[in-house]
């Protein structure tokens, strides 16, 4: 196993850290099942776990914590922030309010006394940066976290925080965990170098591009779309919605580039990402131990140049052959009243 610094933070954690957003109802509602994932990733030299409140409302944390029992000491544990929890208003967001009551559960889910890395799920434009800077940093000064970063933030919203930070003398992100695979790789053209720039920890998830990179979806071959994934967002996998067509033909050519260099699909996307130098760790989440294991391979695989070079040809830097956060858009794309002046001041011209 690879270990790496986590950005400034001082922490070493493994290239490779442990995912846990498919435990729970959302996933595998197994208990048991989980907690020997997460064993059998922690004996194979994981010291690295990432969670969040909302994956499965809180149950996957609970899970973590029952894993981690006596074995806390040897663990970075992440969890994140933001999406919301239960029925009411002012339950989610990245408000002084609500982290600081979202913080205290999480640590009561997760059996624990603190948390290594606090992140916030996604931006709030409802909320100053400089608002969610300063509870995150009282937090620390209170022993509740260790440090914290965020989650899947455009380039110029770290470069906002960044500079807030610094003239409202706040403390900064330390991390930044956004999605990153060989379908998707738009984050090497602003994420990854601004986070370069400020000295940030990146742990990128998704390698496997939402399931597209098991394997089990091949051009001509008809998508199973009432189970798993596809019956979850069959948007992603019907090759008759426009777009997916060049999905299938790339996991074509990826899957013969894999056999060309004697590993599996999974294998050679798990470790494309760790290969880039800003890339500190590459969350897997595995459901069940069978895709643990078939991910293991990925852990210790380096790609030599020949390989990157290849990928480079069939998936060239920077771009993306979808849009790989299927949760979350900015609210500028989302909403047409942020996109259009009104109607007065068009006819004004």
């Amino acid at each position: 196993m690879r270990y790496r610094s986590l950005g400034r933070t001082g922490m070493e954690v493994s290239a490779h850290c442990l995912g846990t957003m498919m435990f729970g109802a959302a996933g595998n509602p197994d208990h048991d099942a989980c907690v020997r994932i997460v064993h059998a990733a922690l004996d194979r030299g994981i010291n690295f776990v990432d969670t969040a409140d909302m994956y499965s409302a809180g149950e996957s944390e609970e899970i973590v914590g029952k894993a981690l029992r006596g074995r806390r000491d040897d663990v970075v544990l992440a969890t994140k922030v933001h999406f919301q929890m239960g029925e009411g208003r002012n339950r989610s967001g990245n408000s002084r309010r609500w982290i600081v009551r979202a913080v205290e559960d999480s640590l009561r889910r997760l059996d624990t006394e603190w948390i290594d890395l606090y992140q916030v799920h996604r931006p709030d434009h409802t909320t100053d940066i400089e608002e969610t800077l300063s509870v995150l940093g009282d937090l620390v000064r209170a022993g509740k976290i260790r440090s914290f970063g965020c989650s899947t933030f455009p380039a110029e919203e770290l470069v906002e925080a960044h500079h807030s930070a610094e003239r409202r003398g706040l403390p900064k992100f330390r991390t930044e965990q956004p999605p990153y695979s060989v379908l998707a790789r738009r984050i090497e053209a602003d994420v990854l170098p601004v986070a370069q720039r400020y000295g940030m920890g990146v742990l990128t998830w998704s390698p496997l591009a939402s399931g597209f990179l098991t394997g089990r979806y091949r051009l001509g071959e008809p998508v199973d779309l009432t189970s798993g994934r596809a019956a979850r967002t069959p948007a992603r996998f019907d090759p008759a919605i426009p777009g997916n067509l060049a999905k299938l033909e790339a996991v074509e050519k990826f899957i013969e580039l894999a056999d060309g260099i004697g590993c599996t699909l999974p294998e050679l996307a798990v470790a494309f990402p760790v290969a880039h130098p800003a890339v500190t760790s590459v969350i897997i989440g595995p459901r069940t131990m069978e895709q643990l294991e078939s991910l293991v391979g990925g852990i210790s695989l380096v790609l030599d140049d020949a390989a990157l070079d290849r990928i480079d040809e069939i998936v060239p830097p920077g771009t993306n052959l979808y849009h790989p956060d299927g949760v979350w858009r900015p609210p500028a794309l989302t909403d047409a009243a942020l996109r259009r002046r009104p109607l007065l001041d068009r006819a004004a011209g």
